[in-house]
C-alpha cells in the first residue's frame, strides 16, 4: 500500500485537508488564529473523556469531503486520559481504509488552557489545535480543529445516534463558523471496526 495513498486516506479520516503553504514561500504576518475564538467547555475534567465516542457528524469546507462525502466511514474514536497531569492524552481511531480496519494511534499534547490540545504534525505549520468546546462527558461532545488557517468541527456522541437538538445546536454552532448545510457531513452509524491488527495500526 502506498504510503502517499495512506496518508491522504488518514487525512480524510480524521476530517482534515491538505491546504494550505508548506512555509517555502515568504512568511507573511501571522494571522489571528480563528481557534482563539473558541471557549474550552467549562471546567473541562479531561478523566470523563475517557473511552469510546462515535463520529456522528462532521462540518469542513474539505475539498475532499464535498466531492467524496458519500465515502465517508464509521469512526470510532477512544480517549485514555494520561495517568498525570502535563502527560500526553491517548488517542485511538477505529475506521475502515480500502474495506480494512485500521487503528490510527495519536498523541494530543495538553497546553497551558484546560480544554485544549495540540497534536504536532511534521513541521510547525502542520500542528494542528483541538478544543473540546461543548460536552456533558455522557452523551455528547463538540470538537473545533484547526489546521494552517481552515477550521473543522466533529460532533461526538457515547452512541451512535444523537438527540434531534443536540444534532441542532452542532448545525447551529458551524453555521457560526460559515459552514451552512451543504458543508456539514453525517457519519454512518453502522459498520464500525471494533478492532485492528498491528499490522493495520498506524502511529501518528
Amino acid at each position: 500500500m502506498g504510503r502517499v495513498w495512506l496518508w491522504v486516506c488518514v487525512v480524510t479520516a480524521l476530517g482534515l485537508c491538505l491546504s494550505g503553504v508548506d512555509g517555502s514561500r515568504k512568511r507573511r504576518p501571522p494571522k489571528e488564529n480563528p481557534i482563539d475564538k473558541i471557549t474550552p467547555a467549562a471546567n473541562f475534567n479531561l478523566p470523563q473523556m475517557n473511552g469510546k465516542w462515535f463520529l456522528v457528524s462532521v462540518a469542513s469546507k474539505c475539498p475532499y469531503l464535498l466531492e467524496n462525502n458519500f465515502r465517508v466511514e464509521s469512526t470510532i474514536v477512544t480517549w485514555t486520559a494520561p495517568p498525570s497531569p502535563g502527560a500526553p492524552l491517548a488517542v485511538s481511531t477505529l475506521r475502515k481504509l480500502n474495506l480494512q480496519c485500521w487503528d490510527i494511534r495519536q498523541e494530543y499534547l495538553p497546553t497551558k488552557t484546560n480544554g485544549r490540545f495540540q497534536l504536532k504534525g511534521n513541521r510547525p505549520t502542520n500542528d494542528i489545535d483541538i478544543i473540546v468546546s461543548e460536552t456533558d462527558y455522557n452523551s455528547y461532545a463538540i470538537l473545533y480543529l484547526h489546521k494552517r488557517g481552515k477550521m473543522t468541527m466533529k460532533l461526538y456522541g457515547r452512541t451512535e445516534r444523537l438527540p434531534d437538538d443536540i444534532l441542532d445546536k452542532f448545525e447551529l454552532l458551524a453555521e457560526k463558523q460559515n459552514f451552512g448545510i451543504d458543508f456539514v457531513f453525517p457519519f454512518p452509524k453502522y459498520g464500525f471496526c471494533q478492532s485492528a491488527d498491528e499490522t493495520h495500526t498506524l502511529y501518528l
